[in-house]
């Protein structure tokens, strides 16, 4: 395993890519906050109640990602404790959470070269659906957060710490194959996700998901992830990327 470790300050990339005429489909497979989004969104949402209370959330959610807590169990505390919050509030902040540094250049550029992108989180519909939009995203899913009387209530969940599960049905529909799958991640209730996949990536990611992961990138940028299909995909995928100092 290797890790890729620059600083932001001196990357510069400028990517050309090309896909080779096949008939085998390639496919990656996106965790969304802390991946796709530069954000945890319930932390965030949490601010609205001050900063006791995103500590509270921020403890629930650090613990979940480092699978040191039953997940689902954690994420419904973290919703309950957050109980109140308007819904426009809520919008609002879901809808203006950042793109992960580098994404927008990976997603296009692989959206030109003939991929299909799944997401796939335990968040929010409130935070997902636009990356349809946004970058591309063929497939999405996720949570969804329930509001009464325009207030938050509780979570209707579909997608669990088992991720692989959510996906699976899709992916079969698809007619996907492991060898041709790619799957870019960050915490410990992801790692399910490896199995449907011949090669994997943790984005700055947590110690477990680092030792089991093919490839880490250690720097919040995910055009780095370019270089590294690259190289996994030479024959199929060709990119040339500058750097300059």
């Amino acid at each position: 395993m290797r890790s890729i470790r620059t600083k932001l300050d001196k990357l510069n990339i400028s990517t050309r890519m090309c896909f080779c005429i096949s008939t085998l489909a390639m496919l990656i497979i996106f965790d969304v906050e802390g991946v796709l989004l530069n954000a945890e969104y319930l932390p965030v949402l949490a601010q609205l109640l001050g900063p006791e209370k995103e500590k509270e959330i921020w403890d629930i959610t650090k613990a979940g990602i480092r699978g040191e807590i039953n997940w689902e169990e954690g994420l419904r505390r973290r919703v309950h404790a957050l109980r109140g919050i308007d819904y426009q509030d809520a919008k609002r902040i879901g809808e203006n959470l950042p793109i992960m540094p580098g994404a927008k250049e990976l997603c296009s550029t692989l959206k030109s070269a003939g991929w299909k992108m799944i997401a796939v989180s335990g968040g929010f519909t409130l935070i997902t659906d636009r990356l349809k939009e946004d970058l591309g995203i063929d497939r999405i899913f996720s949570n969804e957060l329930v509001f009464k009387d325009g207030k938050l209530y509780d979570v209707v969940m579909k997608v669990t710490s088992d991720k692989a599960a959510a996906v699976r049905p899709a992916l079969e529909e698809m007619g996907a194959k492991k060898k041709n799958t790619v799957v870019v991640v960050d915490g410990a209730n992801d790692l399910k996700l490896f199995s449907l996949a011949e090669f994997t990536v943790g984005f700055c990611p947590v110690d477990i998901v680092k030792q089991k992961a093919d490839e880490v990138i250690d720097v919040r940028d995910l055009s780095l992830l370019l270089n590294l299909l690259e190289k996994k995909f030479g024959n199929g995928l060709a990119t040339k990327a500058r750097i300059e100092n």
